[in-house]
C-alpha cells in the first residue's frame, strides 16, 4: 500500500473504529457502484468545511482500494446489505490525493503541478516498473501507458480539489496548469480507457469558463443542487435524533443550533461537525469560530455589490433574499453581483438555499452568531448599534414600557432607513425583527403564524428553558396601534398558543410615515392563559 496509490483502509478505519461518533454514510457507495465504469463515472461533490468531505473520500478509498481487506470494516453498515457489496469491495486500483495536504507538505520552491505528478508517478513506478518510463513526468500519459500495456484501470479520488482556486486565487498560471492536468486526467479518449471512477470533492463547484464547466463531463452535486446525494451532505434529522438520545441531549436545541440546510425532498440537514462536537462536549455552542472562517465571512458581506449591505441586514432580521445561483462562475476572483456573493456564501455554508423559491437565508443559530460576529467587525455602526440595542428593547417590552419600545424601534429604523424602501407591512416586519435581533436567544420567532382566523404577523415563543412571556406582535402601516391590538383579539390569534401556559404579551405597533412628532406608536397588553 502506498501513500497515494492503493492507500488501503487505515485512514478510514481510524474514523470508524477510534472515533466516538461515526454516522453511517456508506449508502453513498451504492450510488457510486451504480455509476462505476459507466458514462456517469465522473462525480464532483462540493460541500462547506466541516461537512465530512474528507471522511467520505477516505471511505471511498477504503472500499475500493486493492491491497487490503475492508469487509470487516463495512460489515455493520448500510453498504454491506447491498447485493453488489462484495462485487466492488477492494477490487480497484485507487489513486487518492488530498490537494490541501499536498500543498502544505510540498517543499518550498517546488512547482506544485509537477510535484503532484511526481509523487504519484514514483509510487506507480514501484508497482509497474516495466511500464513507467524513467523520465516520466506526465501523470495522464503514465496512466495511459500503464492501461495500454496492462489493461489496468483506476479509481481516482481528489480531495479538496479546489484548494488552488481558493488559496492561490490570483495565480492564473498555476490555475491554468492545474486545470490542464485535470483535463488530461479526466477528459479525452485516453482518460476514458484508464478510468473506472473519478471522485472530486471540494468547497466550490467546478470553475466555469464562458458559462461552461472546465470539466463538463462531471456530474456535480452541490449545496444548491445536491440531487440524489442530498442525504449525504450532512446529518439527517433521524441521525441527529438518535445521537441526542444516545448522549441525552435536547433535540430541539440541536435543531435550533445546527439544522437549516434543507433540500428538495429532504427538509432537515444538520452541520455534522458541529453536532458531533456538541454531543461530545455536552453543550450547544458555536463551533464555527475559526479566524479564517470569520475573516472570510466578514470579507464577503462587506463587498459592495447591488445593495449587498441591505441584503445582509434583511438576512440578520430573519428574512430571505432572492438569489440567482446560475450567474456565479465558481471563481472567487470574479464577483460581479450580489447574486455571486450570496452564492459563494451558500457554497461556504453560511447561507441555506431554497431551490423552490430561489431564496437564501441564514440557516441556524450557529451561523446567525457567526454573522453577528462578522458584522461587529465592520464599520456598519447603525447595524451594530441596532443589534446591541435589541437587549434594551426586549427589556422595555417585558416591562410594558410602550414609549421606550416605540422609541427603540424608531431608532433602529432611522439608523437603517434603507430597510423601509417599500411602504408596506412586509418591510415594517423586517424593521421589527432586526430591532428584536437578540430576542432569538430567548425565543423562537415565527413569521405569519396561523392563528385563529388569520395569521399573526410575528409570534415569539419562549424556548423551553426560558421563563419569559410569549409575545404576539401585530403590525400596522399608517393606521393605529389600537387597531393592531383589536385585530389580535378579534381574529383570536391567542388560540394558536393554547398549548402554552403562562403570560402572553399582545403588542400592537403602528408606523406612520407622515407622523411629525412620532412615527412609531406601541400598545402592550398582558393576557394570562388559564
Amino acid at each position: 500500500m502506498g501513500q497515494y496509490v492503493n492507500p488501503g483502509n487505515d485512514s478510514f478505519a481510524s474514523a470508524v473504529l477510534y472515533s466516538q461518533i461515526y454516522v453511517d454514510k456508506t449508502g453513498m457507495l451504492e450510488y457510486l457502484n451504480q455509476v462505476i465504469n459507466s458514462e456517469q463515472r465522473y462525480v464532483c461533490v462540493s460541500r462547506p468545511r466541516r461537512f465530512g468531505k474528507s471522511i467520505a473520500a477516505r471511505m471511498i478509498a477504503a472500499y475500493y482500494s486493492r491491497g487490503c481487506d475492508s469487509a470487516e470494516l463495512f460489515v455493520d453498515y448500510k453498504i454491506a446489505k447491498e447485493k453488489d457489496f462484495r462485487q466492488h469491495l477492494n477490487q480497484y486500483n485507487v489513486i487518492q490525493i488530498d490537494i490541501a495536504e499536498l500543498k502544505v507538505t510540498m517543499p518550498k520552491e517546488e512547482d506544485f503541478v509537477l510535484y503532484l505528478q511526481e509523487c504519484v508517478i514514483n509510487e506507480l513506478r514501484d508497482i509497474y516498473s516495466e511500464f513507467v518510463k524513467d523520465k516520466a513526468s506526465s501523470l495522464p500519459l503514465t496512466l495511459a501507458d500503464i492501461n495500454e500495456k496492462t489493461g489496468e484501470r483506476f479509481v481516482i479520488i481528489i480531495d479538496e480539489w479546489d484548494t488552488i482556486f481558493r488559496e492561490e486565487k490570483y495565480d492564473k498560471k498555476l490555475q491554468d496548469e492545474y486545470i490542464d492536468l485535470l483535463r488530461g486526467l479526466f477528459k479525452g479518449e485516453k482518460s476514458q480507457r484508464f478510468m473506472n471512477l473519478a471522485y472530486l470533492t471540494g468547497i466550490l463547484p467546478i470553475k466555469r469558463y464562458n458559462s461552461e464547466s472546465a470539466l463538463n463531463n462531471f456530474r456535480e452535486y452541490t449545496m444548491t443542487s445536491p440531487k440524489r446525494l442530498a442525504e449525504y451532505v450532512g446529518f439527517t434529522q433521524e441521525e441527529v435524533k438518535n445521537l441526542c438520545e444516545r448522549y441525552q441531549m435536547d433535540f430541539s436545541e440541536a435543531q435550533r443550533w445546527y439544522d437549516g440546510y434543507g433540500f428538495k425532498g429532504l427538509d432537515h440537514v444538520y452541520c455534522p461537525n458541529s453536532v458531533a462536537n456538541a454531543m461530545l462536549d455536552g453543550e450547544y455552542n458555536n463551533y464555527w469560530t475559526g479566524t479564517v472562517a470569520y475573516e472570510s465571512l466578514k470579507y464577503y458581506i462587506t463587498i459592495d455589490r447591488d445593495g449587498m449591505k441591505d441584503a445582509v441586514i434583511r438576512l440578520l432580521a430573519g428574512e430571505r433574499c432572492k438569489v440567482n445561483v446560475e450567474t456565479f462562475e465558481n471563481d472567487m476572483t470574479k464577483i460581479n453581483s450580489r447574486d455571486d456573493v450570496l452564492t459563494i456564501l451558500i457554497h461556504l455554508g453560511y447561507l441555506g438555499y431554497d431551490a423552490g423559491s430561489e431564496e437564501a437565508y441564514i440557516p441556524n443559530e450557529e451561523v446567525r452568531r457567526a454573522f453577528g460576529r462578522a458584522v461587529e467587525g465592520t464599520d456598519w455602526s447603525p447595524v451594530i448599534e441596532a443589534i446591541r440595542a435589541s437587549d434594551r428593547l426586549l427589556q422595555a417590552t417585558w416591562n410594558h414600557d410602550e414609549r421606550a419600545v416605540a422609541s427603540g424601534i424608531e431608532e433602529s429604523h432611522m439608523a437603517n432607513a434603507s430597510l423601509l424602501k417599500y411602504n408596506d407591512e412586509n418591510s415594517l416586519r423586517c424593521v421589527i425583527k432586526l430591532a428584536y435581533y437578540n430576542a432569538m436567544n430567548e425565543y423562537t420567532m415565527i413569521d405569519e403564524m396561523p392563528s385563529g382566523k388569520g395569521y399573526a404577523d410575528i409570534v415569539f415563543l419562549p424556548r423551553p428553558c426560558s421563563d419569559k412571556p410569549a409575545m404576539i406582535v401585530e403590525l400596522k402601516y399608517s393606521k393605529s396601534a389600537e387597531g393592531a391590538i383589536k385585530q389580535i383579539k378579534e381574529r383570536q390569534y391567542i388560540k394558536s398558543l393554547e398549548a402554552y401556559k403562562g403570560n402572553i404579551l399582545l403588542i400592537g405597533v403602528n408606523y406612520n410615515k407622515d407622523g411629525r412628532d412620532k412615527k412609531y406608536t406601541c400598545i402592550i397588553e398582558e393576557f394570562l392563559l388559564p
